[in-house]
């Protein structure tokens, strides 16, 4: 089976898009950066399944960026971002994320235009839910070179303790703020716990066995195809990605 895919039928975009829109809650306010195609389609894909009354926020598009009428950062500082798609270049075994710079803060090898907002949203949104198109060793390491956020803060500092997540073309992640560790939640098929093991630089924590996690139905990926590719299209959300990613029905 072709790494990133979860059977011939998808793509990498597709299978993420589809596992996180399994995560948003219907009623609830959940949203996504700019420039985040898959988290994008993962709510419109919720929204035409599962969530219909979801209020959804989508950074770069024409028509929903401001689908509430408010900031999204306002909002999240009011405690009212339920959940937010967020993405990183690094995650490490403390659960801390690097959105910012590869290498030496001081001297670095790249600097990242994704830092603005990090740290408040991951901090302040009751639930965060991380994905990244790649699972090896340069993005699953012992020590990010810098903490864009930390999976873990001060007792004294209040914020919410629910467990996060990461998707990857391979496996989803979570990880516990209560026992510091990051568990192998589901492997997806195609894949074995020693190959996703292999690929991180962590130990991570499973269960015998592993679950496998729930292969794209017919219905998802038809109404990711066609509904929702439709409305990105539409909407202006994305559009070009939507047309060239998507795959049409």
């Amino acid at each position: 089976m072709p790494a990133g895919a979860v059977d011939l039928r998808c793509n990498t975009e597709e299978l993420l898009a589809i596992l996180m829109s399994r995560e948003v809650h219907d009623w609830e306010i959940s949203a996504c950066g700019a420039v985040s195609m898959i988290p994008a389609a993962a709510l419109l894909l919720a929204e035409a399944t599962h969530a219909p009354h979801a209020e959804i926020i989508i950074l770069g598009s024409d028509e929903l960026s401001h689908n509430l009428g408010k900031d999204i950062h306002f909002l999240t500082q009011r405690g009212q971002l339920e959940l937010f798609f967020h993405s990183a270049l690094q995650f490490d075994a403390d659960g801390n994320f690097n959105l910012h710079v590869i290498g030496d803060p001081n001297a670095p090898d790249r600097r990242l235009p994704g830092g603005y907002g990090s740290g408040l949203m991951s901090y302040m949104s009751k639930r965060i839910l991380f994905f990244r198109t790649e699972h090896d060793l340069r993005t699953f390491v012992p020590q990010v070179d810098f903490v864009s956020g930390a999976g873990v803060t001060d007792e004294r500092i209040q914020r919410s303790n629910e467990p996060f997540k990461v998707f990857t073309p391979i496996a989803v992640l979570r990880f516990d703020r209560d026992t510091r560790q990051y568990t192998l939640e589901s492997v997806h098929p195609g894949y074995t716990p020693d190959e996703v093991q292999a690929r991180t630089g962590f130990p991570l924590v499973m269960a015998d066995p592993v679950p496998v996690t729930p292969p794209p139905t017919d219905e998802e990926l038809d109404a990711l195809r066609g509904e929702v590719r439709s409305r990105m299209i539409e909407t202006g959300t994305y559009p070009d990605w939507a047309t060239n990613v998507l795959r049409a029905p």
